[in-house]
């Protein structure tokens, strides 16, 4: 499926990114570029954080819908705009229009994180939910648009929306101009894609990688195949990241300029995401962890200085949570441990000393003594316990069966 134009094919040069940034003064803000010592120390060469999860609407996607709805001619404009996404360029959409005076409906996936939703509202957008996954959302969007006249602004297929997102290769070489590698999150590519444009045209010596989730990696398939190739059922956490197909406009601009596209799994973005929050103190969400994941994952096969672009922080508190523990049990910070007792009095008490001397913290205990594979006199006891890495959380393990328990899982 092709959701690009004839005026959606065009090219995207250097000149309309700097276009762009014009428009954006007084709209978008210049984020903050924090260094980070811990990724520093782990990749071996100095690594700075982009922020864009500090950016208005807690993503960049404002950037690309200003500058889309801006160019907009008066009749446009009064036909009204219309959007899908998971989130974030709802976001960015319903604070363009606004304002821009410009009315907006934006579909959104049915299990898109409801903070997303809720902000997409209180900017000014009408919300309406369809489908499963952003493709689906933005199939219903262009429906809309074909029935009411209402202009479609694309997450990520149109030349304006990559020139706007390619101002953040402009900010970061002012940033970091020592700069050598830049790492991105990438969905659709409209954000790889503009700061390739920018970056390239002025350094071309700076390699660009591009970062997708293992579940949802349609660039190395499309690459590969020299056209945009759909994955389906994409599946992944990073909601931000969760597309099925390149953008046409994108697309190209990837295979010229984009040096790399690599992919990273569910453990290794939860890892970052807790990163993130432990050791630079910046809420991010799983799609704008993704570069981080993928410095942690190969962090010897950086050329520094290196900039990750953390694209956006709009995470839901409930996905945080579950990130969070995701993460820590992928460091070995988590454990869950089944096993089976005598149902006596006191069994539980000694279970429990026995996990003190380990000086492992238990989370939370369940009890089942229903089960029919459980013996007259046995209870099955399920622990979350907090351990402090996995040499701490092998040492539980030995713990618990020097002691004589059956661990069951």
């Amino acid at each position: 499926m092709s959701y690009g134009t004839a005026d959606s094919l065009r090219t995207v040069t250097l000149d309309d990114v700097r276009g762009a940034r014009k428009m954006l003064q007084g709209v978008a803000r210049v984020t903050a570029m924090e260094s980070s010592r811990h990724l520093s120390r782990t990749v071996g060469t100095p690594v700075y954080l982009k922020c864009e999860n500090l950016q208005r609407t807690g993503s960049f996607k404002l950037r690309g819908a200003y500058v889309r709805i801006a160019g907009l001619l008066p009749e446009e404009r009064a036909a009204g705009v219309v959007a899908a996404s998971a989130g974030n360029h709802a976001q960015g959409v319903a604070l363009a229009s606004s304002l821009l005076g410009v009315g907006s409906t934006v579909f959104m996936p049915k299990g898109a994180p409801l903070p997303k939703i809720s902000a997409t509202r209180e900017y000014g957008a009408e919300v309406r939910l369809h489908g499963q996954v952003v493709d689906e959302a933005l199939a219903a969007a262009q429906e809309y648009a074909a029935g009411t006249g209402a202009v479609l602004i694309h997450p990520f297929d149109h030349p304006d929306i990559v020139a706007g997102q390619g101002t953040v290769g402009l900010e970061i070489l002012e940033q970091c101009p020592e700069v050598r590698t830049i790492v991105v999150g990438t969905g659709g590519g409209g954000l790889v894609a503009g700061i390739a444009v920018a970056v390239k045209a002025l350094r071309p010596d700076v390699r660009v990688i591009g970062v997708q989730a293992e579940g949802a990696a349609a660039y190395p398939l499309s690459l590969a195949a020299g056209h945009p190739v759909s994955v389906r059922n994409p599946a992944t956490m990073a909601d931000g990241i969760k597309v099925g197909r390149p953008g046409d406009v994108p697309f190209g601009i990837v295979g010229e300029l984009v040096d790399e596209v690599r992919t990273v799994t569910e453990d290794e973005l939860s890892a970052a995401l807790l990163l993130c929050l432990e050791r630079a103190k910046l809420v991010v969400e799983p799609a704008g962890a993704s570069p981080v994941a993928a410095l942690l994952s190969r962090p010897d096969s950086f050329e520094g200085p290196v900039v990750a672009v953390l694209s956006g922080g709009n995470v839901d508190p409930v996905l945080m949570e579950r990130v969070l523990r995701h993460g820590m049990a992928a460091q070995g910070r988590y454990l869950a441990v089944r096993l089976r007792l005598t149902d006596r009095p006191g069994a539980l008490a000694t279970l429990l000393g026995a996990l003190s001397v380990a000086d492992a913290n238990v989370l939370d205990v369940s009890h089942v003594r229903t089960d029919p594979r459980l013996g007259l006199t046995e209870v099955e006891v399920e622990m979350h316990l907090e351990t402090k890495g996995p040499e701490h959380r092998a040492e539980v393990d030995q713990i618990l069966h020097d002691a004589g328990y059956t661990v069951i899982d």
